[in-house]
Parts: structure tokens; sequence; C-alpha cells
């Protein structure tokens, strides 16, 4: 506790010194004095704490991080620190370097259909009408402490507006890259406003290659207007020595349609919080994830889907493979309040234990204030399938092909949910070679090169 005590003070130091500077803007003075008076009030998290309960933030909150307040200097080369090799998925791109807009020198990018992709402090200046409508809306600065630290100390991050009546032609990518040799911790910010009768697909790729502990602790609103459809797709592939609380908040109105995945191959400690607010009639939501921990990571997956309004449907399935040490958490909780009549909700959580020390805690929660509802929820945690195993051994096939099949088809249900198809094929041959151990993260490797430059995760399709 007491370190947890010495980084607090720091932060609440660095936030009095730097005061001025993140106070520039009228509009987020009133907003971050509140925040970081509830982070003081609050105090990181700790496992007395229900939705903390069974993961210790030790390990991650004892490190003496830098607080990332300072942007890097002229334009950046991405592609030093990143190459993606995702055949034919054509998008367009929005990075993040450091928790920073990487391209400094078109900081806004606005689309033929008035789709704006844009750094977020440049959008404030030039679109405060519209980001002053959105931002902060969503989340819970008064609760969560984290989100109250990233609202205190947010400085960049992504906005994207797409504007009513529009079918945006192509994917939106954000990367957020972190590649630094220090002890960092960042705290980027995000908005995404999908207006009426539009959609949006959109993929969200963390990046984190660091030799030195670090900690992103990012924040994302996304509103879905009526009738609009979002795909949203969360990408997680960082070293080990990398901690990321990635906060996401969905606000729906009527008639909506989202759709969110979140694929997590590796991570050092990964929270993922992801909350849904169905604010509108004939809503569908649908949420989707994958796990794959082995070692001694840490994957804690908590989601809130909350049906204000009636006659809405949410389906939530994530499933997790956990191998050697590793420890998985998941925690999701379904709300149908009292006007949430004729409510369909449902929500699944299966987990493979690979080893004797691998442990799972999972915890499906059902609030409900309605009666005229469907609704169910569930938990399975097991082992491969014995007899499955048996009759393809039988058959010829070894026992490691034997058990990488039964492996994919676990995990398939959640794969084939990804409509975008390059991506579809990319994560699928991506999940293959985790469960077969292969290495995907520099740190993990035996032979100790020395690398001092970012590790590329570079595949090459035609060669698998």
């Amino acid at each position: 506790m007491e370190t947890y005590k010495n980084l607090k003070d720091k932060i609440l130091e660095t936030y009095s010194v730097n005061s001025a500077f993140l106070n520039q803007t009228n509009f987020l003075t009133g907003i971050r004095d509140k925040a970081i008076t509830h982070f003081d009030t609050l105090g990181f998290p700790h496992n007395k704490l229900e939705d903390w309960r069974h993961t210790k933030l030790t390990g991650v909150l004892e490190n003496d991080y830098s607080i990332c307040i300072e942007d890097s200097d002229g334009n950046v080369d991405v592609n030093k620190f990143f190459h993606c090799d995702i055949t034919d998925l054509n998008t367009y791109t929005a990075v993040l370097l450091n928790g920073w807009f990487a391209y400094k020198n078109t900081p806004i990018t606005k689309l033929a259909d008035g789709t704006i992709i844009a750094s977020l402090t440049h959008a404030l200046k030039e679109f405060p009408e519209i980001v002053k409508k959105h931002y902060g809306k969503y989340c819970d600065i008064e609760k969560n402490a984290f989100e109250a630290l990233n609202t205190a100390f947010a400085l960049d991050g992504i906005f994207i507006y797409v504007p009513d009546n529009v079918i945006v032609d192509k994917p939106i990518q954000i990367i957020s890259i972190l590649n630094k040799k220090e002890n960092i911790l960042v705290q980027p910010r995000n908005l995404v406003i999908v207006g009426k009768n539009s959609q949006l697909k959109l993929v969200h790729c963390d990046d984190i290659f660091s030799h030195t502990p670090t900690l992103t602790n990012s924040l994302t609103e996304i509103f879905v207007d009526e009738n609009a459809s979002v795909d949203h797709y969360k990408m997680q592939n960082n070293d080990n020595h990398s901690a990321l609380i990635a906060t996401t908040y969905f606000h729906q109105k009527a008639n909506s349609k989202l759709s969110s995945n979140t694929i997590t191959l590796n991570g050092g400690f990964i929270r993922n919080n992801t909350n849904v607010a169905i604010n509108g009639e004939n809503c569908e939501t649908n949420l989707y994830g994958i796990y794959l921990v082995d070692g001694n990571q840490i994957i804690d997956n908590h989601t809130f889907v909350d049906h204000i309004k009636p006659n809405s449907t949410s389906n939530e399935i994530f499933k997790g493979v956990i191998d050697n040490q590793a420890k998985a958490v998941f925690s999701g909780k379904i709300l149908v309040r009292k006007d949430a009549q004729k409510t369909n909700a449902f929500q699944t959580n299966k987990n493979i234990l690979l080893t004797d020390e691998a442990t799972i805690n999972t915890k499906p929660t059902l609030e409900i204030y309605a009666d005229d509802v469907k609704c169910s929820h569930g938990a399975t945690v097991g082992q491969l399938d014995h007899e499955a195993l048996f009759y393809m051994r039988s058959r010829g096939i070894s026992e490691d092909n034997a058990k990488m099949l039964l492996m994919y088809a676990f995990t398939d249900e959640v794969i084939t949910k990804i409509s975008i198809e390059p991506l579809r094929e990319k994560i699928c041959q991506l999940v293959n070679k985790r469960l077969k151990g292969e290495l995907s993260i520099c740190d993990q490797c035996v032979m100790h090169c020395g690398c001092d430059e970012a590790v590329v995760f570079n595949i090459d399709m035609s060669k698998i």
C-alpha cells in the first residue's frame, strides 16, 4: 500500500505543478479539476473492492512511472515502429505514438463524405460544439479511479466523427503504439461519434513494445445514434512488460446495432472494461471476446450491459484458453431496468485450463427489475475433451495436433463473428500460431539478441 501511496502522491504533485499547462482549454479546466479531486478521494483500486477482488494491481503500481505530459517533437515515421501485413485490410489509419497523435502535419483529415478523423486536441479547437456535446458524458469519474485519472491527464487521442446518413467506405483503424526505453504512464483519450443512419467499422490495435514496465490507461467513448451501426474490433498483442487498462463506453440510441469483438493474444497485464448503455428501443448489441494467456500473464475482462429502454437484445460470448501459471478473470453484468420490458439478454463465458496451475475466476451476473424478459447467463471451466482427444488420436492424429484442433474449434465461434474478411483470416492465423505456442513478442524469445529497436510483428501470410 505504501507503493500505491507513493505513486498517488507523485500523480497529485504532477497535476499541481502542471495544472496551468493541463488547463489551457477553458472547457477542460473544470472537468480536470473535478476528476483529480475524485481520483484523490478514490485512490487506486484494491482487492476489497468487488470489481477488483480477483485482480491485484501490486505488480503494476509498484513501478516508478514517468507521467507523460509532453509530446514528442515533430513528425514521426510510424513505419519504424509498426508494420501491418494484414493483406487487403484497406483502412483509413489514425496512429497514436506514446499517447499523442502521430501525424503532426495533418492533425485533421476530412473525407469526401464528411467523416472527420483527427487529433482530439485539434478537434476540440476546430469542432468544439461536437466534442463538448459528448466528451465525458458516458464515463463515470465519480466511481472509477482510472477513469478519473485519465480525465485529469489526457492530452490527446483520436477523434472520429461520422455525419448522419453516411456509410464509411472502408474501416477506420486506430493504432496505439507505445515504444519507450523508460517506465512511462500514458493516458490517451478517444471519442467516436456515429450519426443517425450511418455505418462504421472500427479496428483498434494496441501494440506495446517496451523493454521496461509501462502502463497505458486509455479511455474511449463511442456514441451510436439512431439507426446507426458500429462494428468494433479491439486487438491486443503487447509485450510482457506492459500493463494496459482499456476502458470503453458505448452509448446506443434507438434502432442502433453494435458488435464489439475483443481479441487478446498477448500482454503482461490487461484489464478491459467494456460498458454498454442501451438507451433506445429496438437495439441490438453483441459483445464477443477471446483471450489467450500463458506464462504469468493476467487478463481481466469486465463487461456491463445496461438495458435502459424496452424491446432490445444483447448477446455476449467470451472464451478463454489459459496455460502455465496464467490468470484470467471474467466479470459480466447485465442490468435490466424496470422500464426495459421485452428485453432479451444472454451471456456466456467458457474457459479451458491447460494446466493445474492456470486459474480463472468467472462471475456472470443478471440484475433484473422487469418482468417480461428473456435472460440467461452461464459459465464453464474445464479441460480439453479427453474423449475427443482419444477419438482423434485413434485415427492417426498426433496428440499435439489433436489438442490444437480442439482449441481452435473452441475459439472459432468468436472468430467467425468478425465481419471484415481479411481481418478474420489474419486473426484466425494468429490465433492458430498462438495456440501452437509460436512466439509473437521479442521478450519471450530465448535467443536474447539484445534488440534495441521496436519489435515488428510481421508475418508474411503467403508463407504460412
